[in-house]
């Protein structure tokens, strides 16, 4: 099969198309003919390489993967060659108590596709049957492969961890991103006011036309105190994060009292500083928040096939065209998902 393959961490030139023997369906295994994945920050990270942490060279990137079953391995029986199927992007014993609880994302033996092991960059991938499901007729490739670990993982912090309510309002950091663009979706589905940050009027006119009642523009306003203004200065009730240094003081300064922060991520920086005394005179809840329940994704390509979620996808571009999607996630230079065909 042809894929992408990192040997070396390093610049674009490091994203090498080349030809290797394609994988085969195990014991409860399903091999997938990918017809569409998507980019994520994971990726970047992945090809450049970050320091303490050691990912298992060569590697194919890509976490997530939308296709048709090729083949199935002996003891699977929910799907055949043929069907239509989404992909579960992190892999877990199933067996330990976090797994047997249905909370498989805690579970000490987690991996993702694309990070511990071969991704989706690829025409065919072998995963556990219990990560594949189902897709809808009605939802195409490419909506479920840039959907489905961005609506996952915004699904379990505004709803698992933050537990927003009807009639809150929430903050979106990031609201251009493709986890920011769910995050907007999923609480003005659970009825809360939204207002979005990103940079740029161009962006800031896709927010609202997502559904953000209020964008800020970071590189012309301050944050805190744009949201002071816009909340008669009583501050949101949930900011919803992923950026991480660069706006964590004002994440923090934006909330109101008992507010709670969610974050899955520091695409700016991991060395935030967080100033004690907003949290315990605000009695604020400072929440972390990785990936989501597989389960949870059966519930999200039931909104998908009704409309009443949809993946934002920025472009679509050939598999073979992967350093140019990398370049420009890179520089942000996209609102929601970049895609590429396979």
């Amino acid at each position: 099969m042809f894929c992408i393959r990192i040997h070396e961490h390093g610049g674009l030139d490091k994203l090498v198309f080349e030809e290797i023997p394609a994988p085969v369906a195990g014991p409860g295994e399903v091999l997938i003919r990918v017809k569409a994945t998507s980019l994520n920050h994971l990726d970047l990270w992945v090809r450049r390489g970050l320091p303490g942490v050691r990912f298992p060279l060569p590697i194919i990137p890509g976490v997530d993967a939308a296709g048709i079953v090729q083949e199935t391995g002996p003891g699977v029986t929910h799907v055949s060659p043929g069907d239509r199927v989404v992909v579960a992007q992190g892999i877990s014993c199933g067996h330990c108590t976090h797994c047997l609880n249905g909370n498989d994302n805690l579970c000490k033996d987690y991996k993702l596709l694309g990070e511990h092991r071969n991704g989706a960059d690829a025409e065919y991938l072998a995963v556990p049957a219990r990560n594949v499901i189902r897709l809808p007729d009605s939802v195409p490739f490419e909506s479920a492969a840039a959907g489905a670990l961005v609506f996952l993982t915004a699904w379990q912090m505004l709803v698992d961890r933050a537990q927003v309510r009807p009639g809150e309002v929430v903050l979106v950091i990031g609201a251009s991103s493709g986890v920011g663009s769910a995050g907007i979706q999923i609480a003005k589905l659970h009825g809360a006011r939204v207002i979005g940050v990103t940079i740029g009027e161009d962006k800031t006119a896709k927010a609202r036309e997502l559904g953000c009642d209020e964008v800020i523009d970071r590189g012309k306003r301050n944050i805190a105190e744009e949201v002071r203004r816009l909340t008669q200065k009583r501050g949101v009730d949930v900011v919803f994060d992923h950026v991480g240094k660069a706006v964590w003081e004002d994440c923090i300064k934006s909330l109101t009292k008992g507010g709670r922060l969610v974050t899955c991520g520091a695409t700016s920086g991991h060395e935030a500083v967080t100033d004690l005394r907003y949290v315990f005179y605000k009695q604020l809840q400072i929440l972390g928040s990785t990936m989501g329940k597989k389960g949870d994704l059966i519930k999200i390509m039931t909104f998908f096939e009704q409309g009443a979620l949809k993946p934002v996808i920025d472009r679509i571009m050939p598999l073979k065209e992967v350093r140019e999607a990398h370049r420009i996630l890179e520089e942000g230079g996209q609102f929601g998902k970049i895609v590429l065909a396979v």
